[in-house]
């Protein structure tokens, strides 16, 4: 979406329904942890873009998603490296609710549009993706998946080929191909 910069203004300081996020890879360092650009603004092909507010704190966000990478980090196994997950308490629903939500939000905020929707039942849905806008129904485009799956791709566990080709993923549609953005 592209504002007149005093709405764009306006929302930055608080006074509108709408905040900016970063959708490039330059952040001024002065303003780590808002993700915004050096002037306070996303800019994407040069325009100024405003994604819709996010609903979970980025910090917040951020430490729901270490905990779960810390509870199922990879641990050494001499016969199958990446077979076996941390011992440890099992993450709380509250968290992996927190972590999916955040890892939506922030999908959305690095590639803004409507093309596409991602659904991890029952935690979250987003749509991303520039590309055509579908109104009604269900969309041409369609990625679906379970929370811990979501969250493996996220951490950069599973890769994006990895899950769609053991069936951990259903992906339909043309544009339905996160592996652009995944990893975070």
């Amino acid at each position: 979406m592209v504002f007149d910069v005093s709405l764009v203004r306006a929302a930055a300081a608080g006074t509108a329904e709408l905040s900016l996020k970063r959708v490039g890879s330059k952040v001024d360092p002065d303003a780590a942890g808002q993700g915004l650009a050096a002037d306070g603004f996303d800019r994407l092909g040069g325009k100024l873009v405003v994604v819709p507010r996010r609903r979970i704190a980025l910090d917040e966000g951020r430490a729901a998603l270490t905990a779960w990478q810390a509870a199922n980090a990879p641990m050494p196994d001499a016969a199958h490296p990446a077979s076996r997950t941390a011992a440890g308490t099992p993450v709380p629903r509250n968290t992996v609710a927190m972590a999916v939500r955040y890892s939506l939000e922030e999908v959305t905020a690095r590639a803004p549009g409507n093309s596409v929707e991602v659904r991890v039942p029952p935690f979250g849905v987003t749509q991303c993706v520039e590309g055509p806008r579908h109104t009604r129904g269900t969309p041409p485009n369609v990625i679906e998946c379970d929370a811990a799956t979501w969250l493996a791709m996220v951490s950069g566990q599973l890769s994006w080929a990895d899950a769609v080709a053991a069936g951990r993923v259903a992906a339909s549609g043309l544009r339905a191909d996160l592996s652009g953005l995944l990893p975070l």
